[in-house]
Order: C-alpha cells, then sequence, then structure tokens
C-alpha cells in the first residue's frame, strides 16, 4: 500500500472513480492524456500476485528456521500460519476502509481517520521500514558475494571463494555494480506492473532454496546422519519462557507487505481481484515459509543460526556440498536483488508524498523522479559500505515501524472507525494485533538493549 503510488484510471468493478496519485492536489490544474491513463491500465492476475508475494519474502526467510529453534516445530508452524490470517485480516480491514472512504492509498484511509498527522506518520514509517531493509538486503548482497569478517574470523564470499582476493570482487566495487547495472535500471520502471517478470524470478529463487535444502535434508534424513528435530520448545525454567517471545518479532514483520497492496491494486483493470490476490499470495508465501522453517531447522537442528544463510558456509557432509552451497548463497543473493525494486519503488513515492506533498504525480515529473531516485540510491548504496553493523539499528527502528504499518495502523483505524462500519469481531480483532505488535517491539528493542549493554559492559 505505497504511499502515492496511484496512478490515473478507471476500474471496471470495484472503486468507480479515478484514481489519482495521493501527492497530487485534490483539484489538478491539468488533465493527464488519455494515453498516460491507459499506460497503468490492465495488471495481470498473476503479475499482481508475484509482485506481492515479492514484497513478502525478502531477507527474513533466512531468520525463520532460528524460530523452529527456538518455538519447536508444532508451535512455530502453527504461528506462522496465524500471522497469515492476521495478516490478510489486516489488508481486508485496509481495503474495506478504502472503499467505504473512497480512498486511492493507505495514507488517504489514515488521513480519513487521523488527518494529515496520520498521514504523515504513515509515510514516515514506510520511509524507515523500506529504508533500513534495503539497506540490510545490501549488506547480505555484498556478504554473499564478496565475504565479511566478524570478530576477527573472515568469511569468504562466493566470488572471493571462486576467483581469489581481488580488488574487482570487494564489497565496495561489487555493490557499485550491483547498484549501477541491476538497481539502477530496475527502479527506473514508473509501474509496479513493470517488475512482474523480476518478481516471478525472484519467487522462483526463493523456492530453489527451499527445494534444495529440502532434497539435502531429506537425504541426510534417510542415511540416519540427521536426527528429527524437537518438536515442542525446551521450558526448563522462566528465563526459557521469556526467550519463547523473542521470535515473534521474526514472525510479526514476515508478512508485512501493506504499503505495496494500494499500488498493485490502483492497477488491476478489476479492482475486485484485489482480494484473491492477497489470499494467493499469502499462501504461497506461507508454504515457502513453512517449507524453509521446516527443512532448514532439519537439516542444521540445534546448530541453527539466526541467518540460516551462515550455516551453508561449513561443509554439508554430501557428495557436492561446495557446489551446493554456492547455489543456495548466489540464488539467494539474487532473490535479494530482485526483491530491492518492489520495496525502493514504495520508498521513492513514500518521501515524494512527504517532500512534495503538493506537487504534480511524481510519475509525470521526470526530473523529480530521476532526481529522488539518483539520490536515494546513493544513500542506501553509501549505508551499505559504510554501517555494516545495520542489524541492531535495523531492529530498533525498521521493525517498529513495519509492525505499526503491518498490524498497528489497520487497528487504529479499525477501533477510530470514522464510517461505522466496524464489527465488534473487527475490534476484538484489532485488539489483538495491538497487543502483538507491542509486545513484538517490546521484545526487540529489550533483548537488543540487553546485547548492546552486555558487549558494552563486557
Amino acid at each position: 500500500m505505497t504511499i502515492g503510488n496511484v496512478y490515473p484510471k478507471e476500474r471496471s468493478k470495484g472503486k468507480s472513480k479515478r484514481v489519482l496519485e495521493e501527492n497530487a492536489p485534490l483539484l489538478p490544474s491539468s488533465q493527464v492524456g488519455s494515453e498516460t491513463l491507459n499506460e497503468f491500465n490492465g495488471a495481470s492476475f498473476s503479475g499482481a500476485v508475484f509482485n506481492l508475494s515479492t514484497t513478502i519474502v525478502g531477507a527474513g526467510i533466512m531468520s525463520l528456521p532460528a524460530t523452529m529453534k527456538v518455538l519447536g516445530l508444532v508451535p512455530g508452524i502453527a504461528m506462522i500460519v496465524l500471522f497469515a490470517f492476521l495478516t490478510e485480516a489486516s489488508i481486508e480491514l485496509l481495503i474495506r476502509f478504502s472503499r467505504i472512504g473512497k480512498s486511492i492509498a493507505y495514507g488517504d484511509v489514515m488521513g480519513d481517520s487521523f488527518g494529515k498527522a496520520g498521514r504523515m506518520l504513515l509515510q514516515i514509517c514506510v520511509v524507515i521500514n523500506n529504508v533500513g531493509v534495503m539497506v540490510v538486503y545490501m549488506i547480505i548482497i555484498g556478504d554473499v558475494l564478496s565475504g565479511t569478517s566478524s570478530s576477527g574470523v573472515h568469511h569468504s564470499g562466493v566470488l572471493e571463494g571462486w576467483f581469489g582476493d581481488h580488488w574487482w570482487n570487494g564489497r565496495f566495487f561489487v555493490l557499485l555494480v550491483t547498484t549501477v547495472l541491476i538497481f539502477a535500471p530496475l527502479a527506473s520502471f514508473k509501474r509496479v506492473d513493470s517488475l512482474r517478470y523480476t518478481s516471478a524470478l525472484s519467487v522462483a529463487l526463493a523456492v530453489v532454496f527451499v527445494v534444495i535444502t529440502a532434497g539435502i535434508a531429506v537425504l541426510k534424513l534417510l542415511v540416519g546422519s540427521i536426527l528429527m528435530p524437537k518438536l515442542f520448545p525446551d521450558i526448563p525454567n522462566l528465563a526459557s519462557i521469556w526467550n519463547l517471545f523473542t521470535a515473534v518479532p521474526v514472525l510479526v514483520t514476515a508478512f508485512i507487505c501493506h504499503y505495496n497492496v494500494h499500488s498493485i491494486d490502483n492497477e488491476l483493470e478489476d479492482s475486485s481481484q484485489i482480494k484473491p490476490i492477497v489470499r494467493t499470495s499469502l499462501t504461497l508465501c506461507s508454504t515457502v515459509y513453512v517449507a524453509t522453517s521446516f527443512f532448514g531447522y532439519l537439516l542444521f537442528g540445534e546448530s541453527t543460526l539466526h541467518d540460516v544463510l551462515a550455516n551453508f558456509d561449513a561443509n554439508l557432509g554430501i557428495p557436492y556440498s561446495a557446489v551446493l552451497s554456492d547455489v543456495v548463497r548466489v540464488s539467494y543473493a539474487a532473490h535479494l536483488m530482485l526483491v530491492f525494486p518492489i520495496i525502493f519503488h514504495a520508498l521513492r513515492l513514500n518521501l515524494d508524498g512527504l517532500l512534495f506533498s503538493t506537487a504534480r504525480p511524481l510519475y509525470t515529473d521526470n526530473l523529480r523522479f530521476t532526481v529522488t531516485s539518483v539520490a536515494l540510491l546513493s544513500l542506501i548504496f553509501l549505508a551499505a559500505n559504510f554501517i555494516p553493523s545495520i542489524w541492531d539499528a535495523f531492529q530498533f527502528t525498521g521493525a517498529t515501524a513495519a509492525v505499526s504499518i503491518g498490524y498497528i495502523f489497520p487497528a487504529v483505524i479499525t477501533l477510530r472507525d470514522p464510517h461505522g462500519i466496524g464489527t465488534l469481531r473487527d475490534k476484538l480483532l484489532s485488539v489483538l494485533m495491538i497487543m502483538l505488535a507491542v509486545l513484538s517491539n517490546g521484545v526487540a528493542i529489550y533483548s537488543d538493549a540487553s546485547s548492546l549493554f552486555n558487549s558494552t559492559t563486557a
């Protein structure tokens, strides 16, 4: 549900109104030509599913096996399914309030309930979340391709392992080439549906990771070299109960995609398709999440790291282990490269809405579009190179913003209920979502603060 990424068009069904970009004046001084209007019509069902699925499946997928290590398989998988249902419910609430309030973007819904301040708060959260996400993506791409050093130990990147240590496969140069040759061209598209093929490839690469991991795990299980992991968590003391809650932030943020739903919806010829598109995307992503969690934890057991990709640095104990490890790491890096432009699309339009709220639509101003894109890409590139330890900052800011976008804001809109359409079930569900969001944020901030304090005093 990108703030501002909405394009002029007429709907055949659903919202029968002329859709304008949110940062355009309510009464524009000039009309956009019919050719431009038609340019953004007719996004396909499959393209919309792939774009929304790509928004959902990002770097967080690699943390899901670690949640199984904490929760056990049965509660862990149950929690994935629960948050998939909560995400569908929160998006359904947003769509319903969008329709009744004739809102064309997430920010419109917030503005309808809380005025200009609500709209700006949402835009700020999207900017914070998406900048943090893309910096982390770029850091991981650098780690995978060029290697990284931690606590005096160097982990070789794929390119370093293949060709040795050279200036051209160092982090700075690799990320520069990636930004110029991959991110910049993909970020130049003004329409979300233009990314449908790269999104489909991105989802396919995530499936490649799942298939390889599943194959290795099943093979090792058949030969008896791994044991079935625990089904339920071990709770020997009160501290272990508290540890269970540390998995909540990962699960809460795993399905955040709300900032792109309106962008996708506004490009559909038939807006009634958005609900089945959301359900299809969530079903697809939930399947990938459950498979990744199960087979990742099955393969590495209690040795599963917070980022399961790091487990593939070691010998897997099967033939062609090094080749399979490289395939997994390269496919994951390529997956993140193709997720990047979808997240960037939302970031650019929300930032433009904050800075130029009364200007003409961004997609009609090539100069502003180009300058904004170049500035944001440069900022993210520099941050990824010079702020390598971004994880703590990302969890303090990005995770908080993400759960606000996904759960808190839809819930408070429902509780505010400016049009009187919320049911008792809607409001009870909203209270539950707020409680889960606050809990996840509190746990994330507390755990990060504790680890930071402990490392400082050690």
